[in-house]
């Protein structure tokens, strides 16, 4: 029985953005900073930065992996290049401050429209509307989430006609 398939997904979690070393079926091998590892197939997907740019990106199917060998746990860099790959050109990340002063806008947005709102979450970084719907950061009509459509598409629609709001300057 392969070792490697029945490893557990926190057990594959560890290996997530670490360079290794995989030796597959019939001896081949393969060599990749870890980007995931899919916790129904076991698979592996690789991603090997080249020059100019550029990127590599391979799969090695679960079924068939005999080894994995950590061969570098550069950590930190390598997983913000790792994340970066797979976001939209247009995601944009926020300071802290940023964050802070996009809520503080939205939620006082809000209450001039006389909407309640409240902040929760540990860190009292989502505001709750009327207790039925949350906004998580970074407070853009997409954030949004309810179970009730019509009040996710009305306050998403409010979200979009603050002044503040990215959406509002396109």
């Amino acid at each position: 029985m392969n070792e490697w398939i029945t490893k557990k997904p926190l057990e594959w979690q560890e290996y997530v953005n670490k360079e290794v070393k995989v030796t597959a079926d019939e001896k081949n091998t393969f060599q990749g900073w870890v980007f995931t590892v899919d916790p129904v197939s076991a698979s592996i997907v690789l991603v090997n930065f080249l020059d100019a740019g550029k990127v590599s990106v391979v799969t090695v199917m679960g079924h068939a992996i005999q080894s994995v060998e950590v061969m570098n746990e550069d950590g930190n860099h390598t997983a913000e290049r790792l994340s970066a790959l797979f976001k939209p050109a247009n995601a944009r990340s926020y300071s802290k401050d940023e964050l802070e002063q996009r809520k503080s806008s939205l939620k006082s947005w809000l209450e001039k429209n006389l909407i309640p709102v409240t902040e929760q979450g540990s860190q009292r970084d989502v505001l709750c509307v009327a207790g039925v719907l949350t906004i998580s950061p970074p407070y853009c009509p997409e954030d949004c989430n309810s179970s009730n459509e019509i009040i996710l598409s009305r306050v998403q629609s409010l979200i979009k006609c603050n002044p503040t709001c990215e959406h509002h300057k396109n």
